[in-house]
């Protein structure tokens, strides 16, 4: 696919720093029924921990007693190589992997056993890489669709977003598919957020853009976080992306090669010259 044809890939020369949008994600069983939830004290605020399973219900491992966790108000980053799973161990925390080991438990409770949907109703929230805005709706509309589950005034949360992102108030009742890529990615965050979750999953948000529009991306998800939303980030961007982060994950083939902190991992000379480029 080239450039042309890919309409994620092409910034339009957007200045604005507006956020980028790049692909891949997986699927949501929407006939799934969801399981109880049980406490789960004296854990992370979320947690996915010994993590083991694939796709499908005959699929092969893909994850392989991976643990991935993070704290209330704080920025976890996983990264690592092309096909190391770190997409999957995302998703398996908001349920769109078969576990056949591990649990994963949010605000003290285990929400193993429940769906997506489920999750999103329990305080997640999840920006996948691709399909991720209503092309047709306008921009304020497909915010609107993300305050589906509200049943109070949403008006205050969409002016948050709008004050995070200038340029959605600016293009409220344009049509979404008529953005940039950056832009639509940011309205694919908004949305998110009009959920008011307490946890913020976002799958790859700067794969393909310019390092201004990172930069600018990376401190928009630092405003999140103090906001007291947890955010949990794959990133193939792994130094930039540390550099902004409380904790750091480095899986290598479905599995923790490296944990520590996001300046730990940085100084780390095996880290550095395995998956920094030295």
């Amino acid at each position: 696919m080239s450039g042309t044809d890919n309409p994620y890939q092409d910034d339009h020369g957007n200045h604005d720093a507006s956020l980028g949008n790049p692909k891949g994600m997986g699927t949501i069983d929407a006939t799934a029924k969801s399981g109880e939830t049980h406490p789960a004290p004296d854990e992370p605020f979320l947690i996915g921990a010994n993590m083991t399973g694939g796709y499908g219900k005959n699929g092969p491992d893909i994850l392989h007693d991976c643990t991935i966790a993070v704290e209330k108000g704080e920025v976890a980053v996983i990264v690592g190589p092309n096909g190391a799973g770190k997409s999957t161990a995302m998703k398996a925390t908001f349920g769109m992997l078969n576990l056949r080991k591990g649990h994963v438990t949010l605000d003290g409770t285990d929400i193993t056993a429940l769906t997506p949907q489920a999750r999103v109703q329990n305080g997640m929230g999840f920006v996948p890489q691709t399909s991720n805005i209503f092309t047709s709706m306008t921009v304020e509309e497909n915010l609107e669709m993300g305050a589906f589950i509200r049943t109070d005034d949403y008006t205050d949360t969409m002016e948050q977003v709008y004050e995070l992102f200038p340029i959605l108030r600016d293009k409220r009742n344009q049509p979404a598919g008529e953005l940039s890529g950056g832009q639509r990615q940011q309205v694919a965050v908004g949305r998110a957020l009009m959920t008011q979750p307490k946890v913020l999953l976002l799958d790859e948000p700067t794969a393909g853009v310019s390092p201004i529009v990172m930069d600018e991306l990376f401190d928009r998800i630092i405003e999140v976080a103090r906001s007291g939303i947890s955010i949990l980030m794959v990133e193939q961007n792994a130094k930039q992306a540390l550099e902004i982060a409380d904790k750091g994950y480095v899986l290598v083939q479905g599995a923790n090669a490296h944990t520590g902190t996001g300046q730990s991992l940085l100084a780390d000379p095996e880290v550095r010259k395995s998956f920094l480029g030295g």
